[in-house]
């Protein structure tokens, strides 16, 4: 945001904004439920950081977020999908579950960043396995004003991975609800990558 501070245009924060706003929503509502063992600490979380990365944008006096609702319902129902990986860590590994989530964020936030950086560089379909990368789609998506078709698939599989992680950690200590949660995963990770604008 700082080497933004002399943009004028909408669509330069819009670049970044998605994988600037994915990656804090990811780090603090996954590794803070997993550090607080609860999902709506992680939620909550994860949704002041948002708010203060947008408050912070107005204070460097750069443009303001176009489509507020859009791009706050994206958050929201990412929050709830990082929290939710965040609390089912906690109750399989406890007190080490913040370093599960740290790691996690750390890996996925690589990627992302790369494939910002240097488009093309990564295929398309390991961008498309990656929850952060659904919540970078779809918030990229709605500030730049696309199609609310174009945030459809990437808000379905991360609404779809909360329900099957939130199913896992319900019924945690049993391990077969993984093979329900790691099912989830993969057939959305297709949805989004053979239908990106369902």
């Amino acid at each position: 945001m700082l080497l933004l501070m002399d943009a004028s245009v909408p669509a330069a924060l819009a670049a970044t904004g998605g994988p600037i706003l994915a990656i804090a929503l990811m780090g603090t509502g996954m590794i803070a439920a997993a550090a607080a063992g609860r999902l709506w600490v992680g939620v909550i979380l994860a949704l002041v950081t948002g708010a203060g990365l947008t408050l912070l944008v107005h204070a460097f006096g750069l443009p303001a977020l176009p489509r507020l609702a859009p791009t706050g319902l994206a958050a929201v129902i990412a929050s709830i999908s990082f929290a939710a990986r965040g609390a089912l860590f906690a109750r399989s590994a406890a007190a080490k579950g913040w370093w599960i989530a740290l790691a996690v964020v750390a890996g996925e936030a690589a990627v992302v960043l790369t494939a910002a950086a240097a488009p093309g560089v990564l295929p398309d379909w390991l961008l498309a396995l990656l929850p952060a990368q659904w919540a970078n789609m779809a918030i990229q998506s709605a500030l730049t004003g696309t199609s609310a078709m174009a945030t459809s698939s990437p808000l379905i599989a991360l609404g779809g991975t909360a329900a099957a992680t939130l199913f896992v950690a319900w019924l945690w200590p049993r391990r077969w609800p993984y093979l329900v949660m790691f099912t989830t995963w993969l057939g959305l990770s297709a949805l989004v990558y053979h239908y990106p604008h369902f």
